[in-house]
């Protein structure tokens, strides 16, 4: 799934500080942005951070790649609980819309710099893109599987949570290069509807 301004970070900062999890995301999209990926140490994240450790950051990450992909246990969750909570009479695409309604509504305002950034980085690398290419597959399990315990079968359960992934992923893009002020949210459901009009016109 593309996720800061120039963020200064107090090298004394103490180690135990809470947040650390979001200093070491913000840390690494400015390493990343700054000197690249590959070049990008562990150990450079976790200084910039405010003088983590090495150990703290394992803590929290299997690796600097996963870094980048930070929450997407809990955004496969919130799509879940999401179409779980739809009321029966509701068609998939509609469950997937309330559950894009329910991520989206996640990522305030202050996110949007990062995502810019985010992005950017993921653009660079081979390796990042086929990382961002297996959350999106996550995401749309996570919603197919959600969408089966409302008795959903395929392949309409498989084509709704694609739908939403694209949807998303082009609201997300959309939202990040933006400077008009309009929630994630918004973008989400113009997506979602466009995609609507263009399955219509297929006949």
């Amino acid at each position: 799934m593309r996720l800061l301004g120039h963020i200064t970070y107090a090298v004394g900062m103490a180690r135990w500080e809470p947040n650390a999890r979001e200093r070491l995301v913000r840390a690494a999209i400015d390493l990343f942005a700054e000197q690249g990926y590959d070049a990008t140490t562990v150990n450079e994240i976790a200084e910039r951070a405010g003088g983590l450790t090495k150990t703290t950051f394992f803590r929290h990450f299997a690796d600097k790649r996963e870094v980048l992909f930070a929450g997407q246990e809990l955004h496969s969750r919130v799509l879940a609980e999401a179409i779980e909570a739809m009321p029966e009479p509701a068609s998939p695409l509609e469950a997937v819309a309330a559950a894009l309604d329910a991520l989206t509504a996640t990522f305030a305002e202050d996110r949007r710099e990062m995502g810019r950034r985010l992005r950017t980085v993921i653009d660079k690398s081979m390796e990042l893109q086929e990382r961002a290419a297996f959350k999106r597959s996550v995401l749309a399990e996570a919603m197919v599987g959600a969408l089966h315990e409302r008795g959903v079968g395929d392949p309409s359960a498989s084509l709704a949570a694609e739908l939403g992934v694209r949807a998303f992923h082009g609201a997300f893009a959309r939202w990040t290069d933006s400077a008009d002020g309009r929630a994630l949210g918004e973008f989400a459901r113009e997506e979602l509807a466009g995609i609507r009009a263009a399955i219509s016109e297929l006949g």
